[in-house]
C-alpha cells in the first residue's frame, strides 16, 4: 500500500533517528555530488538506512548497492515544488552529499535487527593450520613443526616446517581451491627461507583441489601438493585426512 509523502516522512525521520534498520522503496531520482557528480533518473528503488548512519541505494540487480555513504548526517524534508520527499545524506569531510527524491513510496519499515556481533568464521586457513600443527604427519611421517605464521619480508608463511632429512618445509594451506598465485606465493616464500637459512627447502601447498595450469606450475617450480579434505561444523572445523600427492601426480 502506497504512503502519502507527508505520513511517510514522520515515518522515515523516526526510523532513521530511532537507530533501527529502515527500509523504504519506491520511485525515486538520486543525485550525488562530491569528488564527482552522478545521476540516477526516475526509478524504483530501495533505500537501506542502518543504524550506523549508512545510506545505500539498491536497483533489482547485484550485490553491491548503486550508490552510498557511510557514517552520513541525515535530512528529511518535503519539496513542495517538486511534489517529492526528500532524504539527504551528508558528510563535510569529504564533502559530500547524496539526495534521494522520492516520488511514490510503496513501502517504509523500521526494524530491530541485530548489531555488533562478531562474525565467527569456522575452517578458516588459521584455524586448519592450527589443526595440522597438532600432527603434520598427516601430511609426511616425520615432518616436526617449527613455527606458525612466521613472518618475513614479502609475507607470512602459514606454516613453517622440518622434514625427517632435516630439510626446512614451507607449508601454504588454502581454504578453497588453490590457484596460480598461490603457487606463486609458495615459490616466493620457499626461496626467501631457503636464502635466509641457508638449507635445502622443500614447499608443500594444501588446499581441496587444484585445475590443471596450477598442477603444472607446481611441477615447474618442483613444488608438492596435498589435497585438504575437512569439514565444518559448529564450533569448529575437522580434517578428515590429507591425501599426500608426490610430484608423480604431474607425471
Amino acid at each position: 500500500m502506497a504512503f502519502h509523502l507527508s505520513d511517510a516522512q514522520e515515518k522515515i525521520k523516526t526510523g532513521i533517528d530511532s537507530g533501527k534498520m529502515l527500509i523504504v522503496i519506491g520511485e525515486c531520482f538520486v543525485q550525488y555530488q562530491g569528488r564527482a557528480g552522478s545521476k540516477l533518473p526516475k526509478g524504483k528503488r530501495m533505500l537501506l538506512v542502518k543504524g550506523d548512519k549508512s545510506f545505500a541505494i539498491h536497483q533489482n540487480t547485484k550485490l553491491r548497492p548503486i550508490n552510498y555513504m557511510m557514517n552520513a548526517q541525515a535530512s528529511v524534508v518535503l519539496d513542495s515544488e517538486k511534489n517529492a520527499l526528500v532524504i539527504s545524506a551528508s558528510k563535510r569531510k569529504p564533502k559530500e552529499k547524496i539526495d534521494i527524491y522520492f516520488y511514490s513510496i510503496d513501502f517504509a519499515e523500521s526494524f530491530d535487527v541485530e548489531g555488533e556481533k562478531e562474525l565467527r568464521l569456522f575452517g578458516s586457513e588459521r584455524e586448519l593450520s592450527d589443526l595440522l600443527m597438532q600432527d603434520l604427519s598427516v601430511l609426511e611421517k616425520g615432518l616436526i613443526p617449527l613455527n606458525k605464521e612466521q613472518m618475513l619480508r614479502k609475507g607470512t608463511i602459514d606454516i613453517m616446517a622440518e622434514d625427517k632429512d632435516k630439510n626446512l618445509v614451507v607449508i601454504e594451506v588454502k581454504r578453497r581451491r588453490a590457484d596460480l598465485n598461490s603457487v606463486r606465493q609458495l615459490h616466493s616464500y620457499m626461496h626467501q627461507v631457503e636464502s635466509i637459512k641457508g638449507r635445502k627447502t622443500r614447499g608443500i601447498l594444501c588446499a581441496p583441489s587444484i585445475g590443471k595450469p596450477t598442477s603444472e606450475l607446481l611441477e615447474k617450480y618442483g613444488l608438492e601438493y596435498c589435497k585438504l579434505d575437512y569439514e565444518i561444523s559448529n564450533p569448529h572445523a575437522e580434517i578428515k585426512g590429507l591425501e599426500k600427492k608426490q610430484k608423480t601426480l604431474f607425471g
